[in-house]
């Protein structure tokens, strides 16, 4: 899974998560093509991911600028491919260094966790101004990338290869029935360890609002991430889950046939709330607080060393405390 709002929210912090308007449904074959051809993990893949990285796009000029700031903690969107390859590089950092995934030879030789949306996403960053650096001659100072969060718009993936969490879950009839909804992405998203705190998770849904606002999103979706490829060890958060919070019909994405595997493994009557919140990955109990329901099925990434679940929050669910709390100052 990778790139749910996803490996959003268990690496964010040690714990993961990831069309909009008009999104077609009239070539479906086409897609599965396209997302085939950037999932390839052979000579043609490694292709794909090079000719992305050249053709990467730039953000306009919102992305460029502040989006808030705590101390020497800063978050705002990259606006150079140089920015990019850092973000990459924290998170084969996190991913493979820290954390149990397996890299492709691509990603082992370059260090760099990269596939083909990169060059389809806007990359959110926190970056540490304060941080010390090896001073080379005559290289510029850069703050440090410590954390980092993957943004991809509805609209901009109804052009290319759908959403990364299609790989995982069936998203076409959420798409059909919130067609006129703009919907947002989250993915790839980690911290690095010593920075896994209150302010920097803070500072990324700062970030993550003021890009919300800045393009009228109604909704956030993705894949959010437990630790562990074994689901029966991970049987009360998934249950709970599945009991306690599982999305209303017009939002629960389905695991695809192939990859599912069942939520509801132990009865309601057997699951402790407290005990299965307890379990739960922290990012994936702020999404609760926020108002995020789950999908129908979970998904073993054993490639990440996860268990997937589908993440919907729509933006109308998130209670004025917490958008008066992330709206960016004035």
């Amino acid at each position: 899974m990778v790139a749910n709002l996803a490996r959003g929210a268990y690496s964010a912090l040690g714990a993961g998560w990831q069309k909009g308007v008009q999104w077609g449904v009239g070539a479906p074959i086409a897609k599965l093509r396209r997302r085939h051809a950037l999932a390839q993990p052979g000579p043609a893949g490694i292709a794909d991911v090079l000719s992305a990285e050249r053709a990467i796009r730039l953000p306009e000029p919102f992305e460029g600028r502040s989006l808030g700031r705590i101390g020497n903690l800063e978050v705002r969107l990259a606006s150079k491919k140089s920015e990019i390859r850092r973000a990459q590089r924290l998170r084969f950092k996190v991913f493979y260094e820290e954390m149990a995934a397996i890299p492709t030879g691509l990603a082992a030789l370059s260090r760099r966790d990269a596939d083909g949306y990169d060059a389809l996403c806007d990359h959110l960053l926190v970056l540490d101004h304060a941080a010390p650096r090896r001073k080379k001659p005559f290289v510029e100072h850069h703050p440090k990338v410590v954390g980092t969060y993957r943004l991809l718009r509805g609209e901009v993936a109804e052009r290319h290869a759908g959403f990364y969490s299609e790989g995982e879950y069936d998203l076409e009839p959420i798409l059909a029935a919130q067609g006129h909804r703009r919907l947002l992405e989250l993915g790839r998203s980690c911290v690095l360890k010593p920075y896994r705190s209150k302010r920097t998770v803070e500072l990324l849904w700062q970030g993550i609002y003021a890009y919300v606002l800045h393009h009228r999103i109604d909704a956030l979706i993705g894949c959010a991430s437990l630790e562990g490829t074994d689901p029966d060890r991970l049987a009360l958060p998934l249950s709970f889950l599945h009991h306690h919070a599982r999305a209303p019909e017009e939002w629960r994405a389905r695991a695809l046939p192939e990859r599912a595997v069942a939520m509801d493994r132990l009865p309601r009557e057997a699951v402790d709330p407290k005990a299965a919140l307890q379990a739960l990955p922290p990012l994936i109990k702020g999404y609760l607080r926020l108002g995020a329901t789950f999908g129908e099925g979970a998904v073993v990434d054993h490639q990440f060393g996860t268990t997937d679940v589908f993440v919907a929050l729509p933006v109308e669910a998130i209670g004025a405390r917490y958008r008066g709390h992330f709206a960016p100052a004035n």
